[in-house]
């Protein structure tokens, strides 16, 4: 009877609990605000930013010491490129330094006085371009449509070759190999493409833990003006965390769903694939979140430290420099991160079409992190409830 009687007070504590905090999310209006209105919004509003998504028609300046038929259909052939648009000749390279100087152009294409000669004999022919480096989207642009450029010289030429050689018929084709590029899980080579899917994931933990250490911050404030808790830590726990996964779940599938889909963006995965999977990163940082509650000593201490470490994650997850070249320290603090699993697992899914299955490591590693930050806050929440019942009982000592 006692075991019955201990079950029957855990889950009452579990339904008090969740019947609270969902209560607590539906009356504070910050709460509120990062529940509900931070992922709705910043999904949208980022991809709008990105949009569109790759950058087209930059301006470059030529200086052309050869002044050829050569060197002009060079140019010309720069100039057709979507990514390159020719806004001016130049004299020479003071000129078209100071053209980048004021803004005017991105990049300098020099062409030297020997380029026709060299071809014609059969040498190398030197091209020097100068790319701005203030963004590094632009310079991905020149690289890309450079490299394009240089194959078709480099075919031209070898089909030149051929004929002189009598052997017509083979010159035709151009290059005898031609080399084409596909870039798997973002076939339009896109920022947005690039990045949102894993931005998404990230937005989804950072604003569910603003909203976790708001209320634990707002509670911890109120702690002198309250009775202490004696309920089961556990069943607290466990009902907070499965109040905020429920009420996540509605952001988590318009986010991984239907931003990519009203977007245009990759969306390859199935969605009992990618739902499924994302549901141990929402448990885990539900459970972190209560476990952060420690250091929340009033409510603005939310702000000061997930608002931090938004920038950290970012650059834990592997979204702007691969985990693999990171130094060991930062991978295994990243490994501690549900969301940098949640961004690995997510985008092998959603852009790669990878089953649960192909992405079982990540799939593992949150419900690890998921133990681990539940243990670490029923911890917390003992340890709050002791400094709860020493403060209650101060206060009433005095009165």
């Amino acid at each position: 009877m006692n075991v019955f009687k201990y079950i029957s007070n855990w889950f009452t504590a579990f339904g008090r609990a969740f019947r609270s905090e969902l209560k607590t999310v539906v009356h504070d209006p910050g709460v509120l605000l990062f529940f509900f209105a931070l992922p709705l919004a910043y999904p949208v509003v980022y991809t709008l930013i990105y949009n569109p998504e790759v950058v087209r028609e930059i301006p470059i300046a030529v200086v052309d010491d050869s002044r050829t038929p050569q060197s002009r259909e060079l140019v010309q052939k720069a100039d057709a490129s979507p990514s390159i648009l020719l806004y001016d000749y130049a004299a020479d390279m003071p000129e078209a330094r100071n053209l980048m100087a004021e803004g005017k152009v991105f990049g300098i294409m020099t062409i030297p006085s020997d380029y026709a000669k060299s071809l014609a004999r059969g040498e190398t022919a030197h091209v020097e371009f100068y790319s701005d480096m203030s963004l590094l989207l632009r310079y991905r642009a020149f690289m890309s449509a450079l490299t394009d450029l240089q194959l078709d010289v480099i075919g031209d030429v070898t089909s030149d070759k051929v004929g002189n050689l009598g052997a017509a018929s083979l010159a035709v084709g151009g290059m005898p190999v031609k080399s084409e590029s596909n870039f798997l899980g973002d076939t339009e080579q896109g920022f947005a493409s690039f990045v949102i899917p894993g931005i998404v994931i990230l937005i989804l933990q950072q604003s569910m833990l603003l909203g976790i250490t708001l209320i634990g911050g707002t509670r911890r404030e109120k702690f002198r003006f309250s009775a202490p808790d004696n309920s089961s830590a556990t069943a607290r726990v466990w009902g907070r965390a499965m109040c905020y996964v429920l009420l996540y779940v509605p952001m988590a599938i318009y986010v991984l769903r239907y931003i990519p889909e009203m977007f245009n963006l990759p969306h390859y995965g199935a969605a009992k694939d990618y739902l499924l999977f994302i549901f141990p990163m929402l448990l885990g940082t539900a459970f972190l979140g209560q476990a952060l509650n420690l250091f929340m000593k009033e409510r603005e201490s939310a702000f000061i430290i997930i608002v931090f470490t938004s920038v950290v994650f970012l650059f834990l997850s592997g979204l702007t420099w691969p985990r693999y070249a990171m130094n060991q320290v930062w991978t295994w603090v990243g490994n501690c991160v549900p969301a940098v699993w949640g961004v690995e697992g997510f985008i092998r899914i959603n852009s790669n079409a990878a089953s649960l299955a192909e992405s079982a490591e990540p799939f593992k590693a949150m419900w690890i992190l998921s133990a681990i930050y539940m243990l670490a806050a029923i911890w917390v929440t003992k340890y709050l409830d002791l400094r709860h019942s020493r403060v209650a009982s101060s206060h009433n000592g005095r009165n």
